[in-house]
């Protein structure tokens, strides 16, 4: 064994000592060189540096009182329960978000990506923080048509979905320890990347017209699905609308609106978003992840002046930019109509999912249950009368055992003070007829075991 300051052999001894060729010594001995372990002159023996005899491994009384630690940030994060998705059912999966494979337009998004691809371009280069320029005026005469916003497209940004919208909003908004609010039922991600931050979530309670508005404790955000409240379904009332964006002007606090589902209407009519009352107030988030596919991680904000600059750059230390071919494709879908065709198409599929899944729910289970959200979105919120909320997970466990997967609403809920009757959300965008049919039978049977 080679010690510090020992001379290695030459190459032709030691490729003579061990039967090899003289080559391969060289170029062990030049790979050993390069990673610093030997040191070599033109002319002389390769010599073994010094300092490799430490070990690298502390002693366990030095473990004991150099513990390797992470930040605060990792700390909360490691607490977050996730939801519990069984990794295969055999009936019918009820998982809010997925969307049917066979809906994705492959075809016009293959010609648009390829077309992306083969574009001429003299370098390869990073693109703008905020997105590609193309992308933001599509979208820019898109939301105008569509929702009623209007804005510049220098106030659009592309993020990678709205999970990294919301991260950003987060990020730019919330110090460690400001509070902020936060719809309870509500989407548990959002209030997951306003905690990772450190932000202190307040709860403030949902009914059928949304957010209760009365009385809000001053914070720094707050946070809603005001087009379609995620899971209840209902909708922000317009008295509720104005009395958050006067609190948002009172406190200095800004709203994030999350437009999830926003382009779902069934029978009708769309409701403004609150970015076009209060466009210094909101910070608006949408995606195409309900309509062209949640693999895309394809979404976009829509900040205040005053926030442009800082989302600009807490983009580019983020990732630079979202993937441009993507993005050049959407731009493709959007400026030639196939993106809206594709929309409308999508629209009256699921508003026959939807159907279907209503019709099954009276049929197998009648007034035993109660519907709520139905009338936008992509899912419901089914409670479960006579079954106390304590049998939530039982329901649950027992449906997964036959073969179907829905999901608690449970998980939705900041505190403990929540409906005594059990709770659970089926999102229908990902099945055919004969999946919603079954699983609603099979379903009723799960529900029946305790009812």
């Amino acid at each position: 064994m080679y010690k510090a300051g020992d001379r290695l052999p030459s190459s032709r001894v030691f490729a003579a000592e061990w039967g090899v060729s003289r080559t391969a010594v060289t170029a062990a001995y030049g790979q050993l060189a390069d990673e610093g372990y030997l040191s070599t002159q033109a002319g002389a023996r390769a010599v073994v540096v010094s300092g490799l005899e430490q070990d690298p491994s502390p002693s366990p009384a030095a473990a004991k009182t150099a513990q390797r630690r992470v930040s605060s940030f990792a700390q909360r994060i490691s607490t977050f329960k996730r939801l519990n998705i069984p990794e295969k059912v055999d009936v019918a999966d009820f998982l809010y978000g997925d969307l049917c494979a066979g809906d994705f337009p492959v075809l016009a998004w293959r010609r648009a990506l390829n077309k992306a691809m083969l574009r001429h371009r003299t370098k390869l280069r990073n693109d703008q923080p905020q997105g590609y320029l193309p992308l933001r005026i599509a979208l820019q005469g898109y939301l105008w048509r569509a929702r009623g916003i209007r804005c510049a497209a220098e106030h659009i940004v592309i993020v990678n979905g709205i999970q990294q919208g919301l991260d950003i909003c987060a990020r730019l908004l919330l110090d460690p320890g400001d509070p902020f609010l936060i719809e309870n039922p509500g989407y548990r991600l959002a209030r997951h990347a306003f905690e990772a931050t450190g932000g202190l979530a307040i709860p403030i309670p949902v009914d059928s017209e949304g957010m209760q508005t009365a009385s809000l404790p001053p914070a720094r955000l707050a946070y809603v699905t005001p087009s379609h409240q995620f899971p209840v379904g209902s909708v922000l009332s317009a008295p509720r609308r104005r009395a958050l964006l006067a609190w948002a002007t009172q406190n200095g606090a800004y709203v994030v609106e999350d437009d999830y589902d926003g382009e779902y209407r069934h029978g009708i009519a769309p409701i403004a978003p609150l970015q076009t009352i209060d466009p210094d107030s909101v910070i608006y988030l949408g995606t195409v992840s309900k309509t062209l596919s949640p693999t895309l991680r394809l979404g976009y904000l829509i900040a205040p002046n005053s926030l442009c600059a800082a989302f600009f750059g807490a983009k580019r230390i983020m990732d630079r930019h979202t993937q441009l071919y993507d993005q050049e494709a959407l731009t493709d879908l959007l400026e030639s109509g196939a993106y809206e065709r594709h929309v409308r198409s999508m629209r009256r599929k699921n508003a026959h999912r939807r159907t279907v899944l209503l019709k099954a729910l009276g049929d197998h289970l009648g007034n035993s249950v109660t519907v709520s959200g139905a009338d936008a979105g992509l899912h419901v919120l089914l409670w479960l009368n006579g079954v106390p909320a304590e049998h939530e997970a039982d329901v649950v466990a027992e449906a997964c055992s036959r073969g179907v997967g829905i999901y608690p609403v449970s998980h939705t809920f900041v505190t403990s003070d929540r409906p005594a009757m059990a709770g659970v959300t089926l999102g229908y965008a990902s099945l055919d007829d004969t999946q919603l049919r079954q699983g609603i039978a099979v379903l009723a049977k799960a529900i029946a075991k305790y009812g």
